[in-house]
């Protein structure tokens, strides 16, 4: 399949591997990357410039396919080192960079001088123009539905994408319910060049998370997640646990007096807890409404070429077949 999204990364299918917290090593953006599509390492992750610069190479030894950096740019008291981590990114030789939270307009010059290709996550239209017109090559548009962050508008997929169709001149891939063919042809349907998969990607063999994490996914349904941190307008999708209802009746408690400091225990520093050791009680993690649509835990390979496959039927045969000569 050729569109916009595979001509700008240099990919076979139009399929991104979204950057996700403690899932974004080596393994998980190596493998999706051998499988056709453009797989992510998250830079945060790594917390160093030096850790980055390693994990990088570390992914050159297990493809020689394209792949990327996910940037995430957070207001924080002791900020990350982004000059750092943008300089290994460019030394790493990295072409396609996915940015998201804030502009990245301060670190576009040096990155674009290195030929590096920018799609930035967005959750609007009007910060997706805004994308745009700073010089991003590409957005990911990241609807309600999404796993993470999904803004503070609740605009659902099925009107966002549109109304970046009407919007937009550069590509964009959709984000936020994605899991199969159906997801990927309705996408391009909707204006999208493409899909960015967060969750489904998780539920891979290839996921260097707990098994406990993948099991998780795979036996919740699409009402099984939560929205925190409303109070706080930082509103994320999470997966239901224990610590999550903790969190909702702290902030039904607390109304407009709530702090971060009062959810503190149950969002801060959790991943390695969830991720790494498989405790699925030990805080909140971002999930999408797209764990209804997951019930199994194939190899990339294996889902890449799967929602190809079904993608191509989906428009030759059943799309297709609805035209009357």
């Amino acid at each position: 399949m050729k569109t916009r999204i595979t001509e700008l990364f240099g990919i076979e299918h139009p399929i991104i591997q979204g950057g996700m917290h403690y899932v974004g090593f080596a393994e998980m953006a190596a493998a999706v990357s051998n499988a056709g599509g453009l797989g992510i390492i998250t830079g945060l992750t790594q917390r160093t410039p030096e850790g980055l610069t390693q994990e990088i190479a570390r992914c050159r030894t297990m493809t020689d396919k394209p792949f990327g950096v996910n940037l995430t740019f957070l207001p924080a008291l002791t900020p990350p080192d982004y000059p750092g981590f943008v300089k290994a990114i460019i030394d790493g030789g990295i072409k396609a960079v996915e940015t998201a939270g804030n502009n990245p307009q301060k670190w576009l010059p040096a990155l674009k001088e290195a030929g590096i290709k920018v799609i930035h996550k967005c959750t609007s239209v009007r910060h997706s123009l805004k994308a745009e017109s700073i010089g991003c090559d590409a957005v990911s548009v990241d609807g309600f539905e999404c796993g993470g962050h999904p803004g503070e508008d609740d605009i659902p997929n099925f009107i966002l994408l549109p109304r970046a169709a009407e919007e937009l001149k550069i590509p964009f891939v959709a984000s936020g319910g994605m899991a199969n063919g159906r997801s990927l042809v309705a996408a391009l349907a909707m204006g999208a060049d493409g899909i960015n998969m967060g969750t489904r990607f998780i539920a891979t063999q290839e996921a260097p998370v707990h098994e406990h994490v993948k099991q998780a996914i795979v036996a919740a349904d699409e009402r099984d997640t939560r929205l925190i941190m409303r109070p706080l307008r930082n509103t994320e999708r999470v997966l239901a646990n224990a610590a999550v209802d903790r969190i909702l009746e702290k902030e039904k408690a607390l109304g407009d007096n709530l702090k971060f400091e009062d959810i503190i225990k149950e969002v801060g520093g959790v991943y390695p807890k969830i991720m790494t050791e498989g405790d699925m009680e030990a805080g909140a993690w971002s999930c999408g409404m797209v764990v209804g649509l997951i019930h199994d835990i194939p190899t990339c390979k294996d889902l890449i070429d799967g929602i190809m496959a079904e993608a191509d039927a989906l428009i030759r045969q059943r799309l297709a077949g609805f035209v009357t000569t």
